[in-house]
């Protein structure tokens, strides 16, 4: 069954919503990723099949356990219900669903445009989902609902963190799993942001030479792009460290509680390659060139995982995951 609570607005912010959303970072993260409901998925090179399903369960796996060997030894599905929070076109939650990790799942998000799309995602890959536009700080499911609350690149959205993490352990079963990854580090986001912007300015201004105008996109997506990119800088509220990440988990009473970071050098290149992407026409982006991004991002992610992991430390990598789980409920004498 696939249920939106609300119909997708228009898409594209005008620039008096914009200046307005500098204000309201609630109304800032609905503007935005109804912006970019429709183009997410080209945008960061999301799909759903098995190079993103292998992704999703990794980094599952990789902070919360390899969850293969959960039954018994067994392939079996260990969640049968599971919920992402702040899912844009459901990206986490379907590929992990694809990849065994979960049988039913139920996406929210507070764009009704990212729910629109990740339902009709669902339908095309014919899982069953469900969704509802939902702010992560007022979860609008009832107490013990799930046995996995999943999110990916949401919780430095969030104005109140502690708040939504509390609703995501309200909202789980005893002894039910969260797992939140693709958070900014506050390290990584200082160098992410500014190779990114680098990028950009060379970029643009390069690509306004004779020779290098046929790579120049037109300008009034240039626009629209700094727009959107304005709006980004509004919605991206919070940067962690990991062990205050750790912190705030059990603070909202959260046990066995883990973080896990990853992508250094991976990240930065993969700043870079991705602006420099978001800059040119989609056209000029052969298929070798995407071949050449993808396995440089995973020969790059190979050395952070096997060699850069275990000598540097964890708060100069990018990303940041973050696991715990529900206090289970006391035995009765």
């Amino acid at each position: 069954m696939t249920h939106v609570s609300d119909p997708a607005p228009n898409p594209h912010a005008t620039a008096d919503e914009v200046q307005a959303a500098f204000k309201d970072p609630k109304l800032a993260n609905v503007l935005y990723h109804d912006w970019e409901a429709g183009t997410y998925d080209e945008k960061w090179s999301i799909s759903y099949d098995e190079r993103c399903i292998a992704y999703a369960t990794d980094v599952f796996n990789a902070v919360a356990g390899d969850v293969s060997n959960a039954v018994a030894g067994t392939r079996e599905q260990p969640y049968g219900h599971a919920m992402e929070l702040g899912s844009g076109t459901g990206f986490f939650l379907l590929n992990l669903m694809q990849g065994g990790v979960i049988k039913k799942g139920s996406v929210t998000d507070l764009s009704p445009g990212m729910v629109q799309v990740a339902l009709r995602n669902a339908a095309n890959l014919g899982l069953d989902v469900d969704g509802r536009v939902a702010d992560a700080e007022r979860i609008p499911y009832d107490d013990n609902s799930f046995d996995l609350v999943v999110g990916h690149a949401v919780l430095h959205h969030i104005p109140d963190v502690p708040a939504a993490l509390r609703e995501v352990l309200r909202v789980l079963k005893p002894g039910g799993r969260f797992v939140f990854a693709g958070e900014p580090t506050k390290i990584g986001d200082f160098y992410a942001r500014r190779l990114g912007r680098l990028t950009w300015w060379l970029t643009t201004n390069l690509t306004k030479l004779p020779p290098l105008r046929a790579w120049r996109r037109p300008q009034t997506e240039l626009d629209e792009s700094s727009r959107a990119a304005a709006l980004e800088a509004v919605v991206d509220l919070h940067t962690f460290d990991p062990t205050e990440l750790e912190r705030m988990s059990r603070g909202a009473g959260a046990v066995d509680v883990r973080a896990v970071t990853d992508e250094f050098s991976a990240a930065l290149v993969g700043w870079p390659i991705r602006t420099f992407e978001a800059a040119v026409p989609q056209e000029k982006l052969t298929l070798r060139w995407r071949l050449f991004a993808y396995r440089a991002w995973l020969r790059l992610s190979a050395l952070d995982r096997t060699v850069l992991s275990k000598v540097l430390p964890r708060e100069l990598f990018y990303n940041v995951m973050i696991t715990g789980t529900k206090p289970s409920a006391p035995e009765r004498l």
